[in-house]
């Protein structure tokens, strides 16, 4: 397709708008008496050309499924993001004076609670990763025209997840991707580190696949002609590098250091006096273009997730949990074709290749980088586009713990799988050891968190978290674990399951995967020295079925043992602490891994670390004897 040049009075309007949208940032910042003016300042051609020449939307739904993507990374100009949608008409202007109040959505960062924003940003660094996982969505699934927008400032570009991303979208050929820099040189509190040195952006970005353009990215003119090229450039995504100036047309203001995040106080109201000499026509309105009537996203129904078959599994059976998530894992995606996987590299590990295997365009494999591997997945579930499980060990989310929280801000229902977790993996060592994972994804707003502890009830942790609202984790085991359960048995988020229990018993002993088998085996010793004991298994750490444990806690005197294969703090054993906290008469006697393990056979280190059926034999008696 030919690029036509725009009429010089299209070229005049843009440039009018753009002053607009500078002055509305400012009026917006002013009346809130905080935010970044000049971060916004430096973008207003692009934010103008991109709305008012490029972008088509449905201004009736934002959020329709078929119209363009565009993510604000550089989340801290949010003002003129939001200048934009108010030009454009979704809502009325003076609305922007409602900017980071308590009462209004329009918050210092973009979240979700706007219904034209679909992930939140601000924590830097985040933004390619998501737009590539709507760009991969948009290309691959729903085979559609729209495009993805992705706005970074220059200063966010020293983040390694940018790279990550940028690397992920070359390698998978995302030409529906056009990733926007604004290079306006100032940092926070100094210039970037590259400063103005266009040509050291435009090869970097070059040696990483990308059509690279270097801009002037305050000539309307030439943003016209980049995103026209970006728009007709192949199997390549483009980069549009666009040398800006911090606080552009600001009297005394415009790159100079010191502004950053700050209204502009007594110079507001010169600095609009001097952009508004400079619009032309002070009237001027402009629409967003409609989307096409090409290639719409298809209509798709992501409730009500089954396994296309139950469990099959026989009593006694020795199954590892994260063989039965890979199992499950197939199933539901048999069941629904918009349910997909994602790995770093860990898929014959973690058994995520078994979807792989049965349904290899629905795996996306995103290699060793989990920064990327959790942002593109909170991009690929965006508007309900997918249902996407995303699998690693779990201590490698740890990595990524900010874009997973950043995945709750954003109102994200990426359900994530940690393998390999606790001492009980081995002779790995400590390093592949998820042992903090439990208390990192508690933490998550709205989160469930299901620690099952054999193959029945993985597949139906996996059945669950594919209907299940918010950020959902499933911590699959290394080591076989015993089946407990028979196949046609049901499992409910919050609900725990007594697993052995006698109406003489006078202890309570909860564990989960590992320790769970660990606590039936402990039982077993115990009878034989005349004690008996009640054994629960929670399924769910978050949200824990608090009722279950006090009246069963309650029947056993008040003692309780809690075992598990994860430190100390934050694990499952501190949510039952905390359950019991506002109920007299307990004893609770917690067992955990004390401090960093070292490589070893898993029933040695299990046994050295003090959660083995030995040493829960020894709490018990302690307990009992107090």
């Amino acid at each position: 397709m030919a690029y036509h040049k725009p009429e010089a009075k299209t070229v005049q309007d843009l440039k009018d708008m753009a002053h607009k949208l500078r002055i509305h940032s400012i009026n917006a910042t002013e009346a809130s008496k905080s935010g970044h003016p000049t971060s916004c300042s430096s973008l207003a051609e692009i934010m103008s050309v991109l709305f008012f020449q490029q972008m088509r939307l449905n201004m009736k739904h934002p959020r329709d499924p078929s119209s363009d993507r565009l993510v604000l990374s550089k989340g801290h100009a949010g003002p003129i993001l939001y200048a934009a949608w108010a030009e454009a008409g979704l809502f009325p202007i003076e609305e922007l004076k409602n900017l980071r109040k308590i009462d209004s959505d329009l918050e210092g960062h973009p979240t979700p609670r706007l219904n034209f924003i679909d992930v939140g940003t601000g924590s830097l660094g985040q933004g390619v990763a998501m737009g590539a996982g709507m760009a991969y969505v948009g290309k691959n699934y729903d085979k559609a025209d729209y495009r993805t927008y992705v706005i970074v400032g220059d200063g966010e570009s020293a983040e390694g997840s940018i790279w990550e991303s940028l690397h992920f979208a070359s390698h998978y050929e995302l030409d529906n991707l056009c990733v926007i820099f604004d290079v306006n040189r100032l940092g926070q509190s100094e210039p970037t580190s590259l400063q103005h040195r266009m040509d050291v952006y435009r090869e970097r970005l070059e040696a990483f696949g990308f059509n690279a353009l270097v801009v002037d990215g305050h000539d309307v003119e030439e943003l016209c002609k980049a995103f026209h090229c970006a728009s007709v450039t192949k199997n390549k995504p483009t980069a549009i590098i666009a040398k800006t100036l911090k606080g552009k047309d600001f009297p005394d203001i415009e790159d100079l250091d010191n502004w950053h995040g700050k209204a502009l106080g007594a110079k507001a109201a010169c600095v609009i006096k001097s952009l508004q000499s400079q619009i032309v026509n002070p009237n001027v309105k402009l629409t967003p273009k409609k989307m096409c009537k090409g290639s719409l996203a298809p209509e798709v129904d992501i409730t009500n997730i089954k396994l296309c078959a139950p469990p099959n599994y026989k009593l006694g059976d020795k199954v590892p949990t994260r063989l039965a998530y890979g199992t499950a894992l197939a199933k539901v995606a048999a069941d629904n074709d918009r349910v997909i996987a994602l790995d770093g590299d860990t898929k014959n590990s973690t058994y995520s290749d078994r979807l792989r295997n049965a349904y290899p365009e629905r795996y996306i494999e995103c290699f060793i980088a989990e920064q990327n591997l959790v942002g593109v997945a909170i991009g690929a579930t965006c508007r309900r586009r997918t249902v996407a499980f995303v699998s690693t060990f779990a201590t490698f989310f740890t990595r990524a713990f900010d874009q997973i929280r950043m995945g709750a801000i954003s109102q994200t229902n990426v359900n994530f799988v940690g393998s390999h977790c606790g001492c009980s993996i081995g002779e790995d060592g400590p390093s592949q050891m998820g042992l903090e994972d439990i208390a990192m994804f508690r933490s998550i707003p709205g989160s469930t968190v299901f620690y099952p502890s054999d193959a029945v009830s993985t597949e139906r942790a996996v059945e669950l978290a594919a209907n299940t609202k918010g950020i959902c984790f499933i911590r699959t085991s290394r080591p076989e674990t015993c089946v407990i359960y028979n196949n046609d048995d049901t499992f409910a988020i919050g609900r725990g399951r007594v697993v052995r229990q006698k109406p003489s018993d006078e202890v309570l002993l909860i564990g989960a995967g590992i320790t769970l088998d660990e606590c039936i085996s402990a039982a077993e010793q115990l009878e034989k020295e005349c004690i008996t004991a009640r054994v629960i298994d929670p399924f769910t750490v978050k949200p824990l079925d608090v009722e279950l444990i006090v009246e069963q806690g309650k029947q056993c005197g008040g003692r309780v043992v809690v075992v598990e294969d994860h430190y100390q703090q934050g694990g499952l054993g501190e949510a039952v602490l905390s359950a019991l906290a506002e109920h007299r008469n307990f004893v609770v006697k917690h067992l955990f891994v004390p401090t960093v393990p070292r490589s070893g056979p898993p029933a040695v280190l299990v046994d050295m670390y003090g959660i083995s059926a030995r040493h829960i034999v020894a709490a018990v008696n302690a307990i009992i004897k107090k």
